[in-house]
């Protein structure tokens, strides 16, 4: 990091991956300094992929000053000291483990790996990358939705009391159509696994931030609806249907379990991509003794909340609209009443990041915040295999920063 006449000193940045979270990333990269004032100005260095031409594309089109076509070369750059990690989840531990080992800050999206094994070794590389000052955090950009994050503050101040119940649902219906073709991320040896791991992952990570305990157990339910898809670039949908080639479908649609956290609260999630006519919707519920607090990502600037020690006869939940000044993140953008979207948490993803490498405190959500979640996927795979057995998270007491 070096010093410029006049400015914060520069974090260089520099990103594998061009497609969807790419882009998303490149958002929040661009805007963070011009929204708050940080200590360290991310400056886009140089971005990564494999095909040359669409590589310095995505570099010109997103503000990135160099592209490069092999992630090794990106890693090795003087200019990069965040490297941010944006590819499918086969490739996420080989990235971020040479990043740390070569010094520089890793940002990785979620799930944080394709197997626990996985995990286990980027936990462990970003363990000792953190006595040497390194930080490391996974892509859970919907904790920094500021409602998400209020709702965390009321439950952490004890607003709701003792949790009782946490309900998270993910739903999408863009794999609704049998004819949607067989990309990456319905490819077992890509992906990890299928709605499980793309929207699972968040839905787990949300149900254990929220209540700030970790699930200690879970019985679940998979299943595959669409077991043969279109291989991509075969003839076009307009062929007759016995000309398009079909390959296996090998990761689950949807997933759904039960769990217990360590309080005893009970825990339900239901991941989908099969759930027609909801497009992103990611929502919770979380019931305490004293109130309830309810949440919708589609209605992503409000917070429902409700307080139980009212008088019955005018109680109920009440929509808070989050965009007051006092309101997380919020001190930083646009009057009361003007809402956010979807992009912000990028940007609000890289203000954390940014101050933790200036602090040199442990970013939150943790690779081992990642490493838990991947655990519990790993027990509602493992669960849904025995017809929803009751199966344990190990509890990864060997990790010395988990109790």
């Amino acid at each position: 990091m070096h010093h410029t006449d006049g400015h914060a000193p520069e974090l260089g940045v520099g990103m594998v991956g061009y497609a969807f979270m790419g882009q998303a990333h490149s958002q929040g990269w661009r805007t963070v300094s011009h929204v708050f004032d940080l200590p360290l100005r991310p400056v886009l260095a140089a971005i990564c992929g494999r095909e040359p031409s669409a590589v310095r594309a995505a570099a010109d089109r997103h503000g990135w000053a160099a592209a490069e076509t092999d992630w090794r070369d990106l890693v090795a750059r003087d200019d990069v000291h965040l490297v941010d990690i944006c590819t499918p989840g086969d490739s996420h531990a080989q990235i971020a483990i040479a990043a740390l080992e070569a010094g520089k800050h890793v940002l990785c999206e979620k799930p944080l790996a394709n197997s626990v094994a996985e995990a286990e070794a980027m936990a462990a590389a970003a363990r000792a990358a953190r006595s040497r000052g390194q930080v490391a955090m996974v892509g859970f950009n919907y904790r920094r939705v500021p409602a998400v994050t209020r709702a965390r503050h009321l439950i952490a101040e004890g607003r709701l009391g003792t949790l009782r119940h946490v309900r998270v649902a993910y739903l999408q219906d863009w794999l609704v159509d049998p004819d949607v073709p067989l990309t990456w991320r319905l490819r077992r040896e890509r992906a990890g696994s299928g709605a499980l791991g793309d929207l699972g992952a968040h839905a787990v990570d949300l149900a254990q931030y929220l209540a700030g305990e970790p699930l200690l157990g879970v019985s679940a339910l998979t299943e595959t609806f669409v077991r043969q898809r279109p291989l991509p670039g075969h003839p076009a949908p307009s062929s007759p249907p016995a000309q398009v080639a079909r390959g296996p479908v090998t990761v689950d649609d949807a997933a759904v379990f039960a769990g217990r956290l360590a309080s005893g609260a009970l825990v339900s999630v239901e991941a989908s991509r099969m759930a027609a006519g909801r497009k992103n919707a990611l929502r919770f519920e979380v019931s305490g003794e004293l109130g309830s607090l309810a949440f919708d990502l589609e209605r992503l600037n409000e917070l429902l909340v409700h307080d139980h020690r009212a008088p019955g006869a005018d109680s109920g939940f009440t929509r808070v609209v989050v965009t007051e000044p006092e309101h997380p993140y919020l001190q930083a953008w646009w009057p009361p009443g003007h809402a956010l979207g979807y992009e912000h948490t990028f940007t609000h993803q890289a203000r954390d990041l940014v101050t933790a490498i200036a602090r040199g405190t442990e970013p939150s959500p943790s690779f081992a915040d990642g490493l838990q979640v991947q655990r519990v996927l790993a027990a509602v795979q493992d669960s849904a295999a025995r017809n929803a057995v009751y199966t344990p998270v190990p509890s990864g007491s060997t990790d010395p920063d988990r109790p």
